[in-house]
């Protein structure tokens, strides 16, 4: 799920691009709170039945708790989220997001305006999850994963405890879910040359340049750093150049 294979998508025609219809998201989180906080082995069957991949990644490739199919790993799963400051985490998100009717008009809006400028990218199904302070946002070729646990308020008190900066604890806000849902699609299907993927540097480059385009799908300056700034200039000096054309470009110095 996890293997980035360059500029290509499977071919959407701008007729079905155009029929994004409504994003609903997927509470996945909430069949994992209801196994995880009361052992309820039917949410659990609910959960492997129901969301096979989803379930699949969250214990494999978040969690890294072994295969889901091992005997033991129903008791693993249950077990690791008995530490105080995981059911802390599941508490706040469910207390901070039993309404997120917000987050699907977003991303309707704006999951239909990058499929705009990019006619052969895919709507993915999103879903919701619970992970442990690991990743922000899971990404398959079709598939965006939301681990709420990462988006409950710059202030939140363990953010404050483990040591998040305040740089990092700025992003880690509900405001920031859609941008970060774009950017690390984008990510998926335009990833870090093979080339540059050992150079920090390019590879800073490069999420600016999907950072700057996911500013500007959006209509607002979500991330604003130096190199940001700088593709900015870049796409000023050279209007001709497309969005995709920015993505997949070697080298835009």
């Amino acid at each position: 799920m996890f293997i980035c294979i360059g500029c290509q998508w499977k071919y959407q025609s701008p007729d079905e691009t155009e029929k994004v219809g409504v994003i609903e998201v997927e509470r996945f989180d909430r069949m994992e709170y209801l196994y995880l906080t009361t052992g309820d082995f039917s949410a659990l069957q609910q959960m492997k039945t129901l969301y096979p991949s989803e379930t699949r990644i969250l214990i494999e490739d978040v969690l890294k708790l072994g295969r889901v199919d091992e005997p033991d790993i129903n008791t693993r799963f249950l077990v690791f989220f008995q530490d105080s400051t995981l059911q802390a985490l599941m508490q706040g998100v469910d207390e901070q997001y039993k309404d997120i009717t917000d987050l699907n008009k977003e991303l309707t809006a704006n999951f239909t305006k990058l499929t705009r400028r990019f006619p052969r990218l895919e709507v993915p199904r999103i879903y919701t999850q619970i992970g442990s302070l690991d990743q922000s946002i899971v990404v398959g070729d079709s598939l965006v994963g939301i681990s709420l646990d990462k988006y409950l308020g710059a202030d939140y008190p363990i953010y404050l405890k483990y040591g998040y900066t305040e740089k990092q604890r700025s992003t880690m806000t509900r405001k920031y879910i859609v941008p970060d849902c774009l950017s690390f699609y984008l990510l998926r299907h335009f990833p870090v040359p093979e080339w540059a993927a050992k150079s920090v540097e390019l590879r800073h480059a490069h999420m600016a340049d999907i950072q700057y385009v996911v500013n500007q799908i959006m209509g607002q300056r979500f991330f604003d750093n130096e190199q940001v700034l700088e593709v900015e200039k870049f796409v000023q000096q050279h209007p001709e150049v497309t969005f995709e054309d920015l993505l997949c470009a070697k080298n835009h110095q």
